[in-house]
């Protein structure tokens, strides 16, 4: 494959999980197998719609709203969308915005992401343009050492090929908060491919103490996780709730031995965003 189908790209800091605060650039693509908080046919209907909004929490589903989920995913409204861009599009931007040193280095972090980056056509992609990206480096005589994270929802199996590429896995797996069924949420073989890279991380997005006994239940026990690789975040709609969620989520992190994480406020985000 000889592109990539980004939805959006950005450089920014990263703002989740284990590497919370390391510069790192985005490239969301295209498509998720699950609509966490909406039905596919919601998601549709912003699809036909054609208008994509990126504002972050403008979203809410058809299942958040009739309580059949507690959240959103904010970023349906982007990953319905995206364009298949040649792999120059990305080398040329670094190359431009002077990023291409310090993404090659590693020091700037690569973060694939959606929707769902291990869709088996992105993976494809993935792999190719590491490969160009190669390449590109050695024409330009640049060091290739970069760091790839990837952000999977853990239903998909991470092929070898791509396996072997990556320097992180941030799994945010799916609670029955998402509105998602344990069919859709849980794919034992998927799992397994993350917990065979020696650096992963699973994520859970809790919104009362169930939430965090069915990560548990689900997940942490029958799959054998060790707490070392558990984070877990607060579901936040609201920012008005932001002290008070993030308190909660510090205390479940105490009382289960877990790590704990916030989010960024939104308004700090914003700050942060684009090249």
């Amino acid at each position: 494959m000889d592109y990539l189908t980004i939805a959006e790209d950005f450089y920014t800091i990263q703002g989740e999980g284990f590497s919370t605060g390391v510069p790192a650039y985005f490239v969301r693509l295209k498509d998720c197998n699950l609509t966490c908080g909406a039905s596919v046919r919601k998601v549709k209907e912003v699809k036909d719609s054609g208008e994509g909004n990126t504002e972050s929490g403008s979203f809410m589903g058809d299942l958040h709203e009739s309580n059949e989920a507690t959240w959103t995913c904010d970023t349906i409204p982007v990953w319905v969308f995206g364009h298949k861009k040649p792999f120059n599009y990305l080398l040329n931007k670094w190359d431009e915005s002077k990023l291409i040193g310090d993404i090659s280095s590693g020091l700037i972090h690569v973060i694939w992401t959606g929707g769902e980056p291990t869709l088996p056509r992105n993976q494809k992609s993935i792999v190719s343009f590491d490969k160009a990206f190669n390449d590109y480096c050695k024409m330009n005589d640049l060091y290739f050492n970069p760091f790839y994270e990837i952000e999977t929802n853990g239903t998909c199996v991470i092929q070898d090929d791509l396996l072997l590429k990556l320097n992180q896995i941030n799994c945010s797996a799916k609670l029955a908060n998402s509105g998602m069924t344990k069919e859709q949420r849980i794919v034992a073989d998927a799992i397994e491919s993350i917990k065979s890279h020696p650096f992963h991380t699973f994520k859970f997005v809790i919104s009362t103490e169930d939430d965090l006994i069915e990560a548990f239940d689900t997940f942490i026990n029958p799959f054998k996780i060790s707490l070392h690789n558990i984070c877990i975040m607060p579901g936040l709609d609201d920012q008005d709730n932001f002290h008070e969620r993030t308190l909660f989520s510090m205390e479940m992190a105490k009382k289960y031995r877990v790590r704990g994480l916030t989010r960024l406020h939104v308004s700090a985000w914003n700050k942060t965003t684009g090249v």
